[in-house]
């Protein structure tokens, strides 16, 4: 999904250069303005990445004692299987996820890489629920039915990272 948005930007920014030269030309161009898709709902900023971490305490350290960033107090966060933790980095923030419980989505994940990983990213979105429509239109593949609420108190959704080029995608509303 994120790559169909970024070829449509690609195509867009290609026809751009492409164009004649003047503005006034290709501000009057009728079939340029109506060929451009409209959108229903926007992605915002990177909100976070999500790493998995087998020691949540050593990577907590890592961040904290280590590099010097702010981290967070771990927050359990059941409905998700999640403990969480974050770190602050100015423009964006790093969740570390750590399992909590058997059936843990993170449990799983690092059965697969014993020393932990990058787990997703979170993109913020305008309106959830119009991407959510917009998304299964474009048969991309949701991996829950609602929306839960996230580490923030917000709507989340994610994406199969097998329609998104191998990574798994997080939208949160903004």
């Amino acid at each position: 999904a994120l790559y169909r948005c970024f070829s449509l930007f690609s195509g867009l920014l290609t026809r751009l250069q492409t164009s004649t030269p003047t503005i006034q030309t290709l501000s009057s161009s009728n079939s340029f303005s109506q060929n451009i898709p409209s959108c229903l709902w926007k992605l915002g900023r990177l909100n976070h990445v999500a790493i998995a971490v087998p020691d949540l305490e050593k990577a907590q350290s890592l961040y904290k004692d280590v590099l010097g960033a702010q981290v967070s107090e771990t927050v359990a966060l059941p409905e998700h299987g999640v403990y969480t933790v974050f770190v602050e980095l100015g423009n964006t923030k790093l969740e570390l996820l750590h399992p909590l419980g058997e059936k843990s989505p993170i449990a799983s994940f690092l059965q697969k890489n014993k020393t932990g990983g990058m787990h997703h990213i979170c993109i913020e979105v305008d309106d959830i629920k119009a991407a959510m429509t917009e998304l299964k239109k474009k048969k991309i593949r949701i991996l829950s039915e609602e929306p839960k609420i996230g580490a923030h108190g917000k709507p989340v959704i994610f994406l199969h990272p097998k329609d998104c080029h191998g990574v798994l995608v997080e939208l949160e509303q903004a």
